[in-house]
């Protein structure tokens, strides 16, 4: 069967001329591996069998449910941070060979098809007006590429600075200076304010565990969603620096500006103004790019540098998180420097183990999923439930229970997962393989 190219193949340890690090390649593929199933795997494996490091670990493979920050929170934020410095790498080639014309071109037809592609992931052609997200996590890469793309092409790396801290005080400032209704978009003060205007059907809907069949968002004339537009053009009182679920500038914006489904009902995690801080996020990216391209210092130094200005990063923002609270569901300018800051951090260990020690084989699986992310992200989505539904159809049923039944409560539920986990590694390497490589 002959190879099928999309875009260039890449070596698996790059000649030091191609300027490819394959640091970059490992850790995005890091990143991948917990998105695709490895998270589910941790989590069975807490349940067969719960101890202190199992329960922690399990915890913080899930996402945070509004202020704070678990390690589950840095898996979006650290692929658009790897974008950014893939982004240094891709865009600087093509400046010099063909012009920043062509590297503006580039930008644009990326970010054109990875939003295309958001929208078919998020049911765009599959599914009736308004039941479509315009949001979510490949339009947001597509917003942050073309964001921090154009930005890298037309700016002096201090400029990037300054546009940096500019949008990220500038999003402070909305959040807390901008007056909003003194209404919160969430299930239960929304049931309260309906039973205060005597309508106890409405709030009954609302404090139902299932309050509708179907998104009210998703819904062509859904009479929930007009309801709740009447009680927020009803409240005239208004209030500034609010930070909570639903109860923020941020929400308040994408339930009166965002069109089609919202994921959280009335609002969309990193929805309309995400996207300035979200930018910056790459911003960062492009920043630590820029840094490890600097051929005046060397590579021990890079990892030193990389490491404590991400430490430094961190302690920032967990310090303006005392003001503007750590939430990633609203990408606040706090969160993203705590997590830029984990970014920067690991990006110097992978350097440092993989590019400078040359310890490399133990990474060749995470080269594999992150030489293709995108591909395995879409293909996951495709399969319906992901590669974990898949494995319950191979060693699901009469094998969980069997296992579940003869060797321990909860193992045939892990085999599912690590099966689930060894099917989009080979995936991946069956990709890598045969140079198979998706570049939009």
């Amino acid at each position: 069967m002959d190879n099928h190219v999309i875009g260039n193949p890449l070596p698996t340890a790059p000649a030091p001329e191609s300027r490819r690090l394959m640091s970059l390649d490992v850790l995005r593929g890091f990143d991948m591996f917990w998105i695709l199933g490895a998270d589910a795997f941790v989590r069975a494996l807490n349940r067969m069998s719960p101890s202190a490091p199992a329960k922690f670990l399990s915890t913080q493979l899930e996402h945070i449910e509004w202020a704070g920050f678990h390690f589950y929170d840095l898996i979006f934020p650290l692929f658009v941070f790897i974008m950014g410095v893939s982004t240094v790498f891709s865009l600087t080639k093509i400046i010099e060979s063909d012009g920043r014309a062509a590297a503006i071109k580039r930008v644009v037809i990326r970010s054109i098809l990875l939003y295309a592609c958001g929208l078919i992931y998020n049911g765009g052609l599959t599914n009736p007006w308004p039941d479509v997200r315009l949001s979510g996590v490949l339009s947001s890469i597509a917003l942050c590429y073309l964001g921090g793309g154009l930005l890298f092409c037309w700016f002096k790396p201090r400029a990037l600075i300054g546009i940096a801290a500019a949008l990220l005080i500038g999003y402070w400032a909305m959040l807390n200076f901008i007056p909003m209704r003194d209404i919160h978009l969430e299930q239960e003060h929304l049931a309260a304010l309906a039973e205060k205007n005597g309508d106890g059907a409405l709030a009954a809907r609302f404090r139902a565990a299932n309050p509708w069949a179907a998104n009210p968002s998703a819904i062509q004339d859904s009479p929930v969603w007009a309801a709740t537009q009447r009680m927020y053009a009803e409240t005239t009182n208004r209030v500034t620096g609010k930070y909570e679920m639903g109860y923020n500038v941020a929400n308040h914006f994408d339930f009166e500006h965002l069109p089609g489904r919202k994921r959280d009902l009335f609002w969309e995690p990193e929805g309309l103004l995400g996207a300035l801080p979200a930018v910056v996020t790459c911003l960062l990216g492009i920043l630590a790019g820029l840094f490890i391209r600097n051929k005046s210092v060397n590579d021990t130094n890079k990892v030193f540098w990389l490491i404590g200005a991400g430490a430094a990063g961190v302690a920032l923002g967990f310090l303006w998180g005392l003001q503007f609270p750590v939430i990633k569901k609203i990408w606040s300018s706090s969160f993203v420097l705590v997590a830029g800051g984990y970014s920067a951090m690991l990006l110097g260990a992978f350097y440092w183990i993989v590019d400078v020690k040359k310890w490399q084989a133990w990474g060749q699986p995470f080269l594999w999923i992150g030489m293709n992310p995108i591909t395995l992200y879409l293909a996951s989505n495709f399969i319906g439930g992901g590669f974990q539904k898949l494995a319950s159809r191979l060693a699901g049923g009469s094998v969980t229970r069997f296992l579940n039944a003869h060797v321990a409560a909860g193992f045939g539920d892990l085999v599912v997962c690590l099966v689930g986990v060894l099917l989009f590694i080979w995936f991946a390497r069956f990709l890598f393989q045969r140079k198979i490589f998706l570049r939009l």
